[in-house]
């Protein structure tokens, strides 16, 4: 049963995405919320005892999320999907979203650049597919549950 990992920056749908995977009946978590991550010397990471437990369970699953110790779970999924949008998309998704406050400051949203610079080639090189979410949401999550 694949385990498939869906990351992207800020503002490129992966919650919109896990949350349209769940109402169509997959099992769907958005590392996110919850208390799958936690704040470690000021960086947000996964708490890597829960993802190790999501992962050892039997089935399928998608996993959003995008923290700097995902890599150490690559191995254990079947697919790394990026989701991508150009800059311009990403911060008005990001300025008109309710259910997330990150982003609204002009640091966040600079940081937010900066990690499209820097930390998006780096999830594209271990991605092992890319879908650009300018795409239907519809669209994108069909291109997911074909994964399954």
């Amino acid at each position: 049963m694949p385990k498939v990992l869906i990351t992207g920056m800020s503002g490129t749908g992966k919650s919109s995405v896990v949350r349209r995977l769940g109402e169509r009946g997959h099992r769907a978590v958005d590392t996110d919320y919850g208390d799958w991550s936690h704040r470690v010397d000021d960086e947000w990471i996964w708490r890597e005892d829960a993802i190790a437990g999501l992962l050892d369970e039997e089935g399928s699953v998608f996993v959003a999320g995008c923290m700097s110790n995902q890599v150490r779970f690559y191995p254990r999924f079947d697919h790394v999907v990026l989701l991508s949008a150009p800059a311009e998309v990403m911060l008005a998704r990001i300025e008109a979203r309710t259910g997330n406050p990150y982003g609204k400051s002009p640091g966040e949203r600079q940081a937010i650049l900066d990690d499209l610079a820097e930390i998006e080639p780096l999830l594209r090189q271990s991605a092992s597919l890319e879908i650009d979410t300018r795409a239907p949401l519809d669209e994108v999550v069909r291109r997911l549950e074909r994964l399954m």
